[in-house]
């Protein structure tokens, strides 16, 4: 039995359709990233595996891990935003807040899969660094909203969070550390059962109980907010719901409020996220495509006090949910096939002026290599649903 061949699990070849779409998809994001003001910059394809460890942000367990020439354990790239914030305090340390950077790399990450997901794909995103405010917030949000749109996600829904909402109720409810991390680990698995378990446990009032139920569950706009302001007295939550509703006006008046709503279950996780928090979803895809928030401490661990919001597109995953939602892909085809009668002297030079005619005017055109007559030119040219074929058999002129 002859040997088979396959892509490691969690890896996949992408078909010439997807990968014209992909690439044009990527134009357009590029396009809109710069009119915006963002620097697209690289980094590394792999990094120092500290780089992902020091910031609490991803475990050990989750990285793709080599070691270099020297025994140092390096780790490919896990996310587009942990070596901005390294670039940020290192190569462009120099230079002045606030800072916009852009990126479209390819990722990978152990153990993932699933769902629409892939070990490896490809990641565009931005950063804005050493600005803070609901400005600056709303952009980030904004830009995440059209970067969707432009690449054809027209069913989008975006939910907005802020992660202070909740630890200023756990605050006001003298919910110890332990408590508080099990109670947001609930909330983010929109598991109201252990909530009730917990607020049972700790012997919290029934308007306690039922404002923590409240989180997972409100979707909405400015009523989400005004309904949940009567229930919060720690001030740092009332400012957060304040900062919240600035946001909407924002973006109201950037008229992408449509494709928002709020959502009080977003507590995001205990060390990373630092204020407002998103996430963007469409359908046919088990995961969000758009994931973004607030990070103000992430840059200072590699030796800047930079605040930072940014967002990443998952775009392989939201081109995975276009094909599941039945988007027709542009065919991915030469315009042209050019042939020539190997028998008559000067043909292959027409043909090959032709060609080079025609792909001066911009069209995709083969020359054929392989001999082929014009019978056999016409039936590759119709199995390839190339739209143009032309077969030289005139050579030089006596």
């Amino acid at each position: 039995m002859g040997k088979k061949f396959y892509t490691p699990d969690g890896f996949n070849d992408t078909l010439p359709e997807l990968a014209a779409f992909k690439r044009e998809a990527e134009a357009k994001l590029r396009d809109l990233f710069a009119k915006y003001g963002y620097l697209e910059i690289e980094t590394p394809g792999f990094e120092y595996c500290d780089i992902y460890t020091a910031t609490d942000f991803v475990g050990e367990e989750d990285l793709y891990k080599i070691t270099d020439q020297k025994g140092r354990l390096l780790a490919a790239r896990y996310d587009g935003t942990v070596p901005v914030a390294r670039f940020a305090a290192t190569t462009y340390k120099d230079y002045p807040a606030p800072l916009r950077f852009s990126y479209i790399e390819n990722m990978y990450r152990f153990r993932q899969m699933g769902g629409g997901k892939q070990s490896g794909f490809t990641q565009a995103g931005v950063e804005l660094m050493g600005v803070k405010g609901a400005d600056s917030d709303a952009e980030v949000i904004a830009l995440a909203i059209l970067s969707a749109l432009e690449i054809g996600v027209t069913d989008l829904q975006v939910s907005v969070g802020q992660v202070e909402i909740f630890k200023g109720l756990a605050r006001q409810m003298n919910l110890s550390e332990e408590d508080t991390a099990t109670v947001r680990e609930a909330i983010n698995a929109r598991d109201s059962v252990t909530i009730e378990k917990v607020a049972s446990k700790l012997g919290l009032s029934e308007d306690d109980k039922n404002v923590l139920l409240m989180l997972p569950e409100a979707l909405g706009t400015y009523e989400v907010l005004e309904d949940l302001r009567g229930k919060v007295k720690d001030t740092m939550a009332v400012q957060a719901l304040d900062y919240l509703k600035e946001i909407l006006d924002i973006l109201t008046d950037y008229d992408l409020i449509k494709y928002v709503n709020v959502d009080l279950g977003l507590a995001g996780s205990e060390d990373y996220y630092t204020g407002m928090i998103f996430k963007g979803y469409t359908y046919e895809v088990g995961f969000p495509i758009i994931s973004g928030g607030r990070y103000d401490n992430v840059v200072k661990k590699f030796g800047r006090d930079l605040e930072a919001v940014g967002f990443s597109l998952g775009l392989s995953l939201a081109i995975t949910a276009l094909a599941r939602q039945d988007k027709e892909f542009p065919k991915a085809r030469a315009e042209a096939i050019v042939g020539y009668d190997r028998h008559i002297k000067g043909a292959r030079r027409n043909a090959l002026v032709l060609a080079q005619s025609l792909r001066a005017d911009g069209t995709s055109v083969i020359f054929d290599s392989s001999a082929m007559s014009e019978d056999e030119l016409e039936a590759y040219s119709e199995k390839m649903e190339i739209p143009a074929t032309f077969f030289v058999n005139q050579g030089e002129e006596e």
